[in-house]
């Protein structure tokens, strides 16, 4: 199913030394600009004793200060960019826990690199100019149906906009149109083959070849199952919206050995999720990066929660990730969306007839996974109260937070507590190696 690679670009052609000596010269601009443009890291820096001047080697940005989630929203929704918003091209956000957006901006320049990124990724992963990609992530505030669309542009594809939703139309979309390319997260993969499947149309018959899959942590044996009754390759991509968004490290095709990050632009570090130490390569920790190129926004040793370890590279000379494996906190990843407790806890609190005791049950129906909010109904709340409150949380997390849950409203006090608390997320999927 692989093809030949096409020639790489210079970036993919540097030897380690050329690389190392390219991180050095952009990770000191990026720190400069940083401190200079951006209030929020001149005091950071100033508070920690360092300068970016202080950064003579890539060892040395274990000295400055991280970036959490809690520094973009504190500094919400423009603090954190370093240029005037004139400058501004487009904005992009991410939910958060508290019902504000993480805001991200992106100059011309930005976006430019962003595509770039895409494009080496989509090669990577098989795709070739004059292909024709169907995008099936959704397009909009999030990062993926937009980043993919001009990525897939910049290679020289031509794209379907399909976005998320109306399962049925894809699939003809697919057979009709003939795209050989697909950008979708692993699960609504999966929907979209038992449609195939729904309809009588062999999904091996499609002109589909490579599937692009990210948004959510996938397994090996997700990929067996995508490839063998799709006969596609599957390789996985990774971004995050506060770094730049989909293209910050892809899967190559020819080795699907992890992802190779894209380290000319995003330099990554692991460190241990509790002391922060940096972690030798190899070993298992907390995925850090900085940004070495943005210029709207950029990011400092941003702490992303995700879970893996940075390993040689192979197919290219930057080093690889391993598939996230999990996360540092408790953000449970849904069918490719977040979510939070503190996000279910706000819409308990304000059903009637709902006592502010909840829990979430993750299981696993099918290949899918599946999460119950059991929430405890208030003494005085007959059975027509407790459906109705039942009935109101599963639309007010479809309208909210974007994915479809179960609702069950249980007896007063019949959740089960650890010193007076109730444990909020019971993870009862099975095991997938």
């Amino acid at each position: 199913m692989t093809q030949a690679a096409d020639p790489l670009d210079p970036a993919e052609r540097l030897d380690l030394d050329g690389l190392r000596a390219l991180q050095l010269e952009r990770l000191r601009n990026s720190l400069r600009h940083a401190y200079e443009n951006v209030p929020f890291y001149r005091e950071s820096f100033d508070k920690a004793g360092v300068h970016p001047d202080d950064c003579r080697s890539l060892s040395d940005l274990s000295r400055f200060p991280f970036t959490t989630k809690a520094d973009l929203r504190a500094n919400y929704p423009y603090g954190m960019f370093a240029v005037p918003q004139e400058r501004i091209r487009r904005l992009h956000a991410s939910s958060g826990t508290t019902g504000r957006p993480t805001v991200v901006g992106y100059t011309e320049n930005d976006l430019s690199m962003w595509a770039d990124m895409v494009a080496r990724s989509l090669r990577a992963a098989g795709g070739r100019p004059g292909d024709i990609a169907h995008i099936a992530y959704g397009y909009g505030l999030f990062t993926g149906g937009l980043g993919a669309h001009y990525g897939a542009e910049r290679l020289g594809c031509t794209v379907i906009p399909a976005s998320g939703g109306m399962t049925s139309r894809q699939v003809t979309l697919i057979q009709d149109l003939n795209p050989s390319v697909i950008m979708v997260t692993p699960s609504y993969m999966l929907t979209l083959l038992d449609e195939f499947e729904r309809q009588g149309v062999d999904p091996r018959s499609t002109s589909l070849r490579v599937g692009v899959f990210g948004a959510e942590p996938w397994t090996q044996d997700m990929r067996r199952e995508i490839e063998e009754r799709f006969a596609i390759d599957a390789v996985d991509i990774y971004g995050l919206s506060e770094v730049i968004g989909p293209g910050v490290a892809q899967e190559c095709v020819e080795t699907k050995d992890g992802l190779h990050i894209w380290e000319d632009h995003f330099f990554p570090e692991v460190v241990d999720p509790i002391t922060g130490e940096v972690l030798p390569e190899g070993e298992q920790g907390e995925l850090v990066f900085t940004s070495l190129t943005k210029e709207a926004m950029p990011i400092v040793r941003y702490r992303t929660r995700d879970l893996t370890r940075l390993l040689p590279g192979t197919a290219r000379v930057f080093r690889r990730m391993e598939k996230v494996t999990g996360r540092s906190d408790d953000m449970v990843i849904l069918r490719g969306v977040n979510l939070f407790p503190t996000q279910i806890e706000e819409i308990v609190l304000r059903t009637p007839g709902v006592a502010p005791h909840f829990q979430l049950r993750l299981t696993t129906s099918g290949r899918m996974d599946a999460l119950t909010v059991r929430a405890e109904a208030r003494p005085d709340a007959d059975a027509a109260t407790r459906e109705a409150a039942a009935r109101s949380i599963v639309q007010a997390v479809k309208d909210g937070i974007g994915v479809s849950v179960e609702a069950e409203i249980v007896d007063p006090e019949s959740l089960e507590r650890s010193v007076g608390k109730i444990r909020r997320i019971v993870d009862l999927r099975e095991r997938r190696d």
